[in-house]
């Protein structure tokens, strides 16, 4: 089967989807070949994008699932070495997250741009807690708990927020909404330092 075949279509803001609460998944939908199928052209799809994360809502289907990658090469030459540590960004393997639950938020928090593959074009500053605890299920059904920090942590809470039918829209300091154009042009937050904990 060729790639193109796998690549599914990321739905938009104004979706009637993106603003429900996908409905969890059991162990024996997990395993079934549809849903597997599914993680297959999810995973297709985030990386033609390319992207760090994708939820099943944002392919039109409000079921609990995403997933989430931080290649080394979308990494690479975009951000200063100064800018990828204030961001604690670290490349994250492939994996999936079924249910996931954010059990704790650490009280610290972090501010910076994000975007989202169902608003193309756009970005903004975006509060966040700068570390996590997630407990899910895994590609298999298995129960997992995730420990996450930094960029990942960002990651994981944008794509919580997906299955409940939030877009970052609804977080973002709205006066720094901006056009990737204007954002490459006028940016302030090339050098940041690191907020006190």
């Amino acid at each position: 089967m060729s790639n193109l075949s796998l690549r599914l279509k990321i739905v938009q803001a104004g979706e009637p989807v993106l603003r429900q609460r996908a409905r969890p998944l059991s162990a024996e939908e997990i395993l079934s070949k549809e849903i597997q199928d599914l993680i297959e052209h999810m995973r297709e799809t985030l990386r033609d994008a390319p992207g760090v994360g994708l939820a099943a809502p944002q392919v039109g289907l409000p079921l609990q699932l995403a997933v989430i990658e931080d290649r080394q090469e979308y990494q690479n030459g975009k951000l200063s070495e100064e800018e990828l540590a204030v961001r604690e960004r670290v490349p994250i393997p492939f994996h999936v997250i079924v249910n996931p639950e954010i059990v704790e938020y650490s009280q610290d928090t972090a501010t910076f741009y994000e975007g989202c593959l169902s608003v193309t074009g756009f970005l903004a500053k975006v509060e966040r807690a700068r570390s996590v605890r997630v407990t899910c299920l895994d590609h298999r059904g298995q129960l997992r708990t995730i420990e996450a920090r930094g960029w990942y942590a960002r990651i994981l809470q944008h794509e919580i927020d997906h299955l409940h039918g939030r877009l970052y829209l609804d977080r973002m300091d709205s006066r720094s909404f901006s056009t990737f154009e204007n954002y490459d042009r006028y940016r302030d937050d090339r050098v940041v330092a690191p907020e006190a904990p």
